[in-house]
């Protein structure tokens, strides 16, 4: 059974540093342009990642089998980590382009790319269902909380902090928080034909298939080309001048916040019974809470200021790392009966 663990951990991260790794040997031969890595930015975080997160949500059928327990305690571990990854980040480093990209990661995992095949994986398709719920409405809140993480300790042109009132107006303005808004609406719209007319009359995978299909297929682009930029952008050199916030960023990101998150939800559900932790939501969890840290958050980090190659460092050191603590919490779920042998 341990080797059918390993195996789902490698399997569901593994790709993710091989296609980085592609992207580094790429533009070491020349092969990717300093330019190209750019635009190539800039296609992923204004169209590829929108579109993901539009179809994501668009997709949801319903919220009615919502477990709203589950998706409740999610949501308060979420803000603890933000909030305590505030502390840990400021506590870290002097450099604030630096800070904010060591707060995004203490929060934000890579459970858009991986966290539905990890949940089926450990939990099987019910679990699944439930990563997919989780999915649909916790990546909205990370990148909600990215903007303000990223931006909260920078400075604009004339050195002044970001008001509360510029922050708003940043996270109203992200293209993936407006993706988001919109999947909500065409949601909501499909809802109401169903209230109102008893069916659904206009769907945009029906009736719209031709646009449909290409924000499908920019989606579909999302991941890998997000993952062979960010190894463009790699440096092996750059380890040195910052492996401080390295090894926090990654211990924070693969060890404390699934000890948390997990951990707090297990006892939760021994003391009271408004939430029930078993194989069929703890699966989901583990894969939120213990998932490397998100691929968009490098590319996000170098649109919005922070320190690029300190975010793309983290991508790769916490998806390495999440290998072997995937694997060592999944066995200590699984003898504790949390996870279904």
């Amino acid at each position: 059974m341990t080797g059918i663990i390993l195996s789902t951990a490698v399997n569901a991260v593994f790709p993710i540093v091989l296609l980085i790794f592609l992207g580094y040997f790429l533009r070491r031969i020349g092969f990717f342009t300093e330019s190209f890595v750019k635009v190539g930015n800039k296609l992923v975080f204004r169209l590829c990642l929108p579109a993901t997160l539009f179809v994501n949500v668009y997709e949801m059928d319903s919220v009615a089998s919502v477990p709203w327990n589950v998706v409740i305690y999610c949501t308060g571990a979420i803000i603890v980590l933000f909030l305590l990854g505030m502390a840990v980040s400021a506590a870290t480093t002097k450099d604030n382009r630096r800070r904010g990209v060591i707060w995004q990661c203490s929060f934000r995992s890579n459970f858009a790319i991986i966290g539905i095949s990890l949940s089926t994986a450990l939990g099987g398709e019910t679990a699944a269902a439930v990563g997919a719920i989780l999915l649909t409405l916790m990546v909205p809140l990370f990148n909600v909380f990215a903007v303000i993480a990223l931006e909260y300790f920078t400075e604009d042109s004339s050195g002044h902090k970001h008001t509360a009132r510029k922050m708003i107006l940043d996270i109203l303005k992200n293209p993936l928080v407006i993706a988001v808004f919109l999947g909500l609406g065409c949601m909501g719209i499909r809802a109401l034909q169903k209230t109102l007319l008893g069916n659904v009359v206009f769907t945009l995978n029906r009736d719209l298939a031709f646009l449909y299909t290409v924000v499908k297929n920019l989606k579909s682009l999302a991941t890998p080309l997000a993952l062979l930029v960010l190894g463009g952008q790699f440096q092996f050199s750059v380890v040195k001048g910052m492996f401080k916030e390295i090894a926090v960023g990654t211990l924070y990101r693969v060890v404390l916040a699934p000890l948390l998150g997990v951990g707090c939800a297990i006892l939760l559900s021994r003391c009271t019974n408004w939430l029930s932790c078993g194989p069929e939501s703890i699966p989901a969890m583990l894969a939120l809470f213990g998932s490397p840290v998100a691929v968009s958050s490098a590319v996000m980090a170098g649109e919005m200021g922070g320190d690029e190659q300190l975010a793309a460092q983290l991508v790769v050191w916490t998806s390495i790392a999440s290998i072997v603590t995937i694997f060592v919490f999944s066995c200590i779920l699984m003898s504790t009966g949390f996870i279904a042998v």
